[in-house]
């Protein structure tokens, strides 16, 4: 289905924060029709009235999708309104985090056709990257169509099963707010050294940007692109044998952290 097909049958996009607006300008970047496009959201911002969109209007009797943007503390309230669309016509994908495809289910109905996705933050740059699950509702179809319209802001990969998706969520769905605080680490770690402040956060932003842009266009494994940035005996292998060490290094602190946001989700989930 194209993108020209979804706006002649519809799409409902139920919140348009930041993620819903990033993916919103994807697709209207990608050629679909903004009238096709039915928004709910209490708030729109001033740049979703501008798009051309449909807001808080009446909803088509049969959009081939409506996506699920919103908190997931927002869920209870404003789900209810979109169940006379579930029963198997229309797809619903959701990009909330915390939420079960069975709790989607059980208030849309069991023969409802589910993606339950997780994106992440750089997508509102386009650089994000969304793993993707549905239920047994949903045809190979169904998920090319969700890969297409989540494509629009990023990467996508599929999972095998729908609880490896705390993992994801731990992993790239938080991932982005570990990446910043290691420049505020990095960039404090500047000062401490005699570096100003400025100075210290513009080489550290940098840096982190430069090697993750580094590692994005290269071939190489994240293995070899740091062997090749350290000599032996120089600065940088003085710098990893804290880094790597295996009981105090960052690896050890990762899986801690990660671990503790799988957990977090597992919770929010039950």
């Amino acid at each position: 289905m194209t993108f020209d097909d979804l706006g002649k049958r519809g799409l409902v996009l139920l919140g348009c924060g930041k993620m819903g607006s990033a993916l919103l300008a994807g697709w209207l970047e990608g050629g679909m029709s903004p009238g096709g496009v039915h928004v709910i959201d209490p708030r729109p911002s001033d740049w979703v009235r501008a798009q051309g969109v449909q807001i808080n209007a009446p909803l088509p009797p049969d959009p081939a999708l409506v996506l699920i943007a919103v908190k997931p503390q927002m869920m209870a309230e404003a789900l209810p309104q979109l169940a006379p669309l579930g029963g198997g016509a229309t797809l619903f994908l959701t990009v909330a985090a915390g939420t079960s495809i069975a709790a989607y289910a059980r208030l849309l109905g069991e023969e409802t056709p589910i993606v339950r996705a997780m994106p992440n933050t750089p997508a509102a740059v386009g650089r994000g990257i969304t793993a993707l699950t549905g239920n047994r509702h949903v045809t190979e179809a169904d998920m090319q169509l969700a890969e297409t319209l989540l494509a629009a802001v990023g990467d996508t990969v599929r999972l095998e099963v729908e609880h490896q998706m705390d993992a994801v969520t731990a992993v790239s769905g938080s991932g982005p707010a570990y990446v910043f605080h290691m420049i505020e680490a990095l960039a404090a770690a500047g000062v401490a050294e005699g570096l100003p402040e400025d100075l210290s956060m513009r080489l550290a932003r940098a840096t982190v940007c430069g090697a993750g842009e580094l590692a994005h266009r290269s071939d190489e494994s994240a293995e070899v692109l740091r062997v090749n940035v350290t000599s032996p005996g120089g600065t940088t292998a003085a710098a990893l044998a804290e880094l790597m060490d295996g009981t105090t290094g960052l690896a050890p602190l990762m899986r801690r952290a990660v671990h503790a946001a799988a957990e977090r989700g597992k919770e929010l989930g039950a």
